[in-house]
Parts: C-alpha cells; sequence; structure tokens
C-alpha cells in the first residue's frame, strides 16, 4: 500500500475570475491524469485600516470570500464537486500564501488575468509571484475564449488546453 505525501496535491488559486475558473478545469485534468488531488484555495485579507472592521466584525470579508469560492467552483465543475476536488478559505495575502503552500504541493495553477492588447501579454502580480518564487512548477492558465467550454462539467477543452503555460523556476 502507498501512501501519499503531503506534496501529493494540486493548490489552485481562486479569484472567481474566468482565469481562475480554467484554472481549476486544468488542475482537475491534470490531478485526474496524475492519481492526485486538488484543493482550490481563495485567500482573502482585511483591507487597510482594518481595525476599524475588526471592531465592527470580520464575518463579511470571508463569507464574501467564501460565496466566490463557492460560486467558481459551481462554475468549474457544475453542482456535485468531483472527488477529488476540495476548496479551502485562507486567511492571507494570496501571493504569499501560495507561494508558502507551494512547499507542500506537487504543482501550483493560478490564472493570468490580462488586459488584452501589450498589457495581456503580461503575468499579473500574484501569477508572476508565483512563477518566480514558488517551491514546485507553476502553471499559468489564460482564460479561455466564451466559445472554448459550453458545458461547465466538460473540464479542459483542446484549446483552452493549448493555451495553459507552464514555467518552472529553475533551482541551479
Amino acid at each position: 500500500m502507498t501512501t501519499r505525501s503531503r506534496q501529493d496535491k494540486i493548490i489552485v488559486g481562486v479569484d472567481g475570475s474566468d482565469a481562475s475558473i480554467e484554472a481549476l478545469r486544468q488542475a482537475h485534468h491534470l490531478a485526474s491524469a496524475l492519481g492526485t488531488g486538488v484543493e482550490g484555495w481563495i485567500c482573502w485579507d482585511f483591507p487597510v485600516g482594518h481595525e476599524a472592521y475588526e471592531m465592527m466584525g470580520t464575518d463579511g470579508f470571508s463569507r464574501q470570500a467564501s460565496e466566490i469560492l463557492r460560486d467558481a467552483m459551481t462554475r468549474a465543475f457544475g453542482a456535485e464537486l468531483p472527488a477529488n476536488v476540495r476548496s479551502r478559505l485562507v486567511l492571507g495575502a494570496a501571493r504569499q500564501s501560495l507561494i508558502d503552500a507551494s512547499r507542500f504541493a506537487s504543482f501550483l495553477v493560478v490564472g493570468r488575468r490580462g488586459h488584452g492588447g501589450f498589457n495581456g501579454l503580461l503575468l499579473g502580480s500574484v501569477s508572476a509571484a508565483c512563477v518566480a518564487h514558488a517551491h514546485c512548477p507553476v502553471l499559468v492558465v489564460h482564460a479561455p475564449e466564451a466559445k472554448e467550454h459550453a458545458d461547465p462539467r466538460s473540464g479542459a477543452t483542446g484549446a483552452a488546453t493549448q493555451k495553459a503555460t507552464t514555467h518552472q523556476r529553475s533551482t541551479i
């Protein structure tokens, strides 16, 4: 009998964007092929000047993040999550939380939220930080075009799969 290591999972950064929805699908596709699990992470943090919010309560921030995560999972997989997919609500900045989590993952998958044109060629700040500092391979997934996945339960499609870009930091 083989036991799974702490690194036998794929972590996905989720923010509710189309790119993060596709990142969930791509991660599930990879995890199914590799026989491992997927954790969809949404990271949230208190806004600047949060001391006033703490006096009024912080449930609203975590509740909003939880709703975004639940909606993203539904958009990616439909009403029933695949058996190897879990979600996780994380208190902390996305950039640092995902980089720290990459120590315990076999793969990190993030979406790239481009703006089209020349600016669309650039990575976002979280995806760029993950590519530069993660402790495992990183897959940066572009948002698919609307026609590429009509059925949210169908998983990754050929064109979307071709748009996925793998980045791995060299450890020389």
